[in-house]
């Protein structure tokens, strides 16, 4: 469990780039691994802040005593591909009932419970927005083993696999399985 300092979660804002870089380039290689971003760094910071208020996109930053530990990625739009892949596992997708999301927590407060302190948040979130079901933002890497047992301890359910241009297989998962409505009692 986590022991130390409080937490904050709040939305992303255009001064948090400097302090966003550092959470990127501090990731480690193994986290990267199954990580989406282009770059590492402060430039890929400044392209999430300037998304801000643009897109379909909102972020969220975890914080602890002025550092970024986690980011949380939600996205209300979905992909063609997403639509497709769910539909062939017998979802039918709409952008009014379903979201997408992705986290992202920094080496050190990874495996302390953090994750798990967080999906209450995560499905509130979804919740505000009218969203009755999330998906997880371009599935997982079936090699992460570490986050595909976090997803299924927390009712996730495998409905798709896939792979991706890398060969790498990732795995389509969410809550609650099949036609239920998904994760957000």
């Amino acid at each position: 469990m986590i022991d130390g300092p409080a937490l904050a979660v709040r939305p992303l804002v255009n001064e948090d780039i400097e302090m966003l870089g550092e959470f990127l380039a501090n990731l480690s290689s193994d986290t990267r691994e199954f990580s989406t971003f282009d770059t590492y760094d402060e430039v890929m910071a400044k392209e999430l802040c300037d998304a801000i208020n643009k897109y379909d996109k909102l972020r969220l930053v975890v914080e602890s005593d002025q550092e970024t530990v986690g980011l949380l990625e939600f996205s209300f739009g979905l992909p063609g591909g997403d639509l497709t892949r769910f539909k062939e596992a017998g979802y039918e997708l709409t952008e009014e009932r379903d979201c997408r999301f992705g986290i992202t927590l920094s080496d050190k407060y990874q495996d302390l419970g953090l994750g798990g302190k967080l999906m209450p948040i995560i499905k509130d979130v979804a919740k505000k927005f009218g969203k009755e079901r999330i998906i997880l933002w371009g599935g997982v890497f079936e090699s992460n083993k570490r986050a595909v047992h976090y997803y299924e301890k927390h009712g996730f359910k495998r409905v798709t696999t896939s792979s991706d241009d890398d060969g790498k297989v990732r795995v389509d998962i969410d809550p609650e399985y099949k036609k239920r409505p998904l994760g957000l009692r």
